[in-house]
């Protein structure tokens, strides 16, 4: 079944108006016509709303509610990404699956070792294309909630903002010990705020562990092999989905 998002002003009774870029979407690549059955959410809510179109025009799509599934989907603690700029579009596929594992924030952060340079205007459009891909992937995971992708941080500002987090880890090559980062993650517990930095192609700097140390990130290991940056924060991200689903 096919899901989208809606503004909670959208849903008005037992009647849901779908608007924006969703509207040729659905009428003219999906191909949907009245009395097909979608799903929305509000982005806010955990609900999601089962739906029938009744009519599709050329600026909405307006649908008859059929019931709500009040279900909660969602990690039961808010998981934030924070991620070295990779090279090509790695960072596609990144957002794109750390959006079906269920993170809540996606940080760019422009590491010292990071080979991407966005000026600002490039890098307005690889924000505006990279929220694209995130509310994609989370209307085919059936999120309940869109991800937000921030704008892009130095690792100081991404340190300052992860400041008020509960678990803050760094997985860093020179890190040792196996049973601390299986402790960290096996201690993880609902209502939790949990920040994941993950460096760049090259990883971190010697300088940036010390800025991560300072802000109580704590470096831990992922094992004995060197993970490429699209692979580690993935596994990171499996390995707390892991221990927070219910």
């Amino acid at each position: 079944m096919r899901h989208f998002f809606v503004s909670p002003s959208q849903i008005e009774g037992n009647k849901i108006m779908i608007t924006g870029s969703d509207v040729r979407h659905i009428a003219s690549v999906l191909r949907m016509s009245p009395g097909e059955e979608i799903s929305v959410s509000d982005g806010i809510t955990p609900r999601e709303y089962r739906c029938i179109i009744e009519e599709v025009s050329d600026s909405a799509i307006t649908c008859r509610l059929i019931f709500i599934k009040e279900e909660n989907i969602e990690l039961s603690s808010n998981v934030y990404l924070f991620q070295g700029l990779p090279k090509a579009d790695k960072m596609e596929l990144i957002i794109q699956k750390a959006v079906e594992l269920g993170v809540y924030e996606i940080i760019p952060v422009a590491s010292e070792r990071a080979v991407v340079k966005l000026n600002e205007k490039r890098e307005q459009t690889k924000i505006a294309r990279w929220r694209g891909i995130a509310e994609a992937a989370a209307k085919q995971s059936k999120r309940q909630v869109v991800p937000v992708i921030r704008e892009v941080m130095s690792f100081q500002e991404a340190a300052d903002y992860a400041a008020m987090m509960d678990v803050k880890i760094i997985p860093y090559e020179m890190a040792e010990g196996m049973s601390e980062t299986k402790k960290i993650i096996n201690t993880l517990t609902e209502g939790q705020r949990i920040a994941v930095f993950i460096g760049p192609e090259g990883g971190f700097t010697e300088q940036e562990i010390r800025m991560a140390a300072k802000a109580h990130i704590m470096p831990v290991t992922m094992g004995k092999r060197i993970l490429r940056t699209e692979t580690a924060g993935l596994i990171m991200l499996g390995w707390i989905m892991y221990q927070l689903e219910k």
